[in-house]
């Protein structure tokens, strides 16, 4: 039997790693997808369970010869997720669990259609989302207005994927998540 393959697709800010972090707690079935990096490896990071850790050089070769169903720069450093890996995974009846931004989540939808379930996390409003960016104190003025202008554009993607999850009560908005992982794992 394949496995399932879930993404959890939301604006900075909407809850989503909290919300992944309880389905990961609860959901033990569920493998996190193990993502190709050229960033340096932390302390205490595991190759081939945090990342596949490789040069700049064998990525771009990767993603030359395709290897790659989604792919992003971010911070000069290269994130991909290997099609190989996903297709061995799910071949060999492991549900994996993604957290991907609007663009790859479109791409791994093109590459598995209707066998990959995007589920989608929606803050209850821009003024709520701005409240809990400002509120993480973690971000100067000009990430929260980038952040804030990207989830704009991210919000307006919501009814585009296969469930939607407004996160205005955290257990409410989990409640709801479980729900639909459930029915995704058992159908």
């Amino acid at each position: 039997m394949r496995g399932k393959i879930i993404i959890i697709v939301a604006p900075s800010g909407s809850g989503k790693s909290t919300l992944i972090k309880r389905l990961k707690e609860e959901f033990r079935q569920l493998h996190w997808s193990v993502s190709f990096t050229t960033r340096p490896q932390r302390e205490g990071e595991v190759d081939g369970k945090h990342y596949f850790f490789i040069s700049e050089e064998e990525f771009l070769k990767k993603k030359g010869q395709g290897d790659f169903i989604e792919w992003a720069l971010v911070h000069k450093n290269y994130y991909g997720t290997s099609k190989g890996f996903v297709s061995t995974k799910v071949d060999n009846g492991f549900s994996l669990l993604f957290d991907l931004d609007v663009q790859g989540t479109d791409n791994m939808k093109t590459e598995f259609g209707d066998e990959a379930k995007a589920i989608f996390i929606a803050p209850p409003n821009l003024d709520e989302l701005e409240a809990r960016l400002r509120g993480r104190g973690t971000d100067s003025e000009e990430v929260i207005n980038v952040r804030l202008e990207n989830a704009k554009k991210e919000i307006l993607r919501q009814n585009d994927y296969d469930f939607c999850v407004i996160n205005d009560d955290l257990d409410k908005a989990y409640a709801d998540l479980r729900r639909i992982v459930a029915s995704i794992l058992e159908g």
